[in-house]
């Protein structure tokens, strides 16, 4: 087992970092506080070949891994969580399904644009009334001649408004057993009868762009279709399980914020006469907050490991997201709590971080689904 990175994923972390740190870092504030989509950040993005990390170079990309992908989406977040969450959302689900799943025409035609960074991705999946229950979906696709007619409603869709066209789940029949065979759809974000709505009012990631689509009769061609239409849910559900990786490398980068944080301001603030940070219940926490983003990460890695070994990873990815979500709440509660007072001021940057973790705890599936997931891994029906 070798746990360093190699030299490549060194450079993309350096790179990544500098980036964030002058380009992400010092806006963060203000767009969460105006709930701001910060599109020109993402223009920059794209021409640094960040948008194409782990696609190859005839798709636009930069050939490089998922473990490189994550070690961007931690960075990435690290200085602003709801520009990692825009950031991930455009390649895990964006771009991902496309280059695993799409034709070659797809690929040239949408793949390409997104991997580098001329448009940004969006995928469909979440309803008003199948969130967590996906196989639950209610948007209809009717095929009529050459075109399928797509009728319905998604909520909670990441990048919409800055997206030239949105992966939509659809179903398109009902077997004998009374089990919807669904199918995902390319679908231009200018098509007639598609409606965005405005941005939702967040409590946190409020720098991401996150809107409710309306589909009503919307007409695409039957080569829009997304992979094997027999496969769509097994598609989407892989889909979702290299979200999840995504997910967890974002509340790494958010719980290493959070802990930056703490243990700076524990060696500056002085009580009795001496550091925070000489107290041993001050030292406890730090070291339980370490140790939690060093399993967390851990985790992350090996689970981008799996699957760029083309290994399964279903489980891993359900037990890096559960935990990394999970413990990324719990740093950036502790990092509050060892502020004091100071932490529940918008002046030191705390509070955003314990808003923003808290949504790694529900979206890409819900802690309580991952362990779902994780029990069926494990054989229990």
């Amino acid at each position: 087992m070798d746990f360093l990175l190699s030299k490549e994923q060194q450079l993309i972390q350096e790179m990544v970092r500098s980036f964030a740190e002058k380009e992400i870092e010092p806006f963060a504030e203000e767009n969460d506080r105006d709930s701001r989509f910060p599109i020109e950040t993402f223009q920059k993005m794209g021409e640094l070949g960040l948008l194409g990390i782990p696609f190859p170079e005839e798709y636009g990309g930069s050939g490089s891994d998922t473990i490189s992908y994550a070690i961007a989406v931690e960075e990435i977040g690290r200085a602003c969580g709801g520009t990692g969450l825009s950031f991930a959302a455009t390649i895990s689900l964006g771009a991902s399904p496309i280059y695993y799943f799409g034709t070659e025409e797809q690929k040239q035609k949408y793949l390409v644009p997104m991997a580098q960074g001329k448009t940004l991705g969006a995928f469909g999946l979440t309803e008003p009334n199948a969130g967590s229950d996906a196989g639950g979906t209610q948007t209809r696709a009717v095929l009529d001649g050459d075109e399928y007619v797509i009728t319905g409603e998604k909520c909670w869709i990441t990048n919409a408004q800055y997206s030239n066209t949105i992966i939509v789940t659809a179903y398109t029949s009902i077997d004998e057993r009374g089990k919807k065979n669904i199918c995902a759809f390319i679908v231009p974000t200018d098509s007639e009868g598609l409606t965005i709505t405005d941005p939702y009012d967040k409590m946190g990631v409020r720098a991401s762009n996150t809107t409710q689509i309306v589909l009503n009769e919307v007409r695409v061609p039957k080569e829009n279709i997304l992979g094997n239409p027999d496969k769509g849910f097994g598609q989407f559900l892989y889909t979702l399980d290299g979200g999840r990786i995504s997910i967890a490398a974002l509340a790494v980068g958010i719980a290493q914020k959070a802990f930056d944080k703490a243990l700076a301001y524990s060696k500056e603030r002085k009580q009795f006469n001496q550091p925070l940070s000489s107290f041993q219940a001050i030292q406890f926490k730090l070291a339980d907050m370490a140790m939690g983003i060093e399993l967390a990460r851990n985790m992350v890695h090996k689970a981008a490991w799996l699957k760029d070994n083309g290994k399964p990873f279903t489980k891993e990815a359900a037990f890096a997201k559960l935990y990394a979500s999970e413990i990324a709440s719990k740093i950036a509660n502790e990092s509050l709590q060892i502020h004091g007072g100071y932490g529940y001021m918008k002046e030191y940057g705390i509070e955003r971080l314990v808003r923003d973790a808290k949504l790694l705890e529900i979206g890409e599936g819900t802690s309580e689904i991952q362990r779902i997931v994780i029990a069926r891994q494990l054989g229990c029906r």
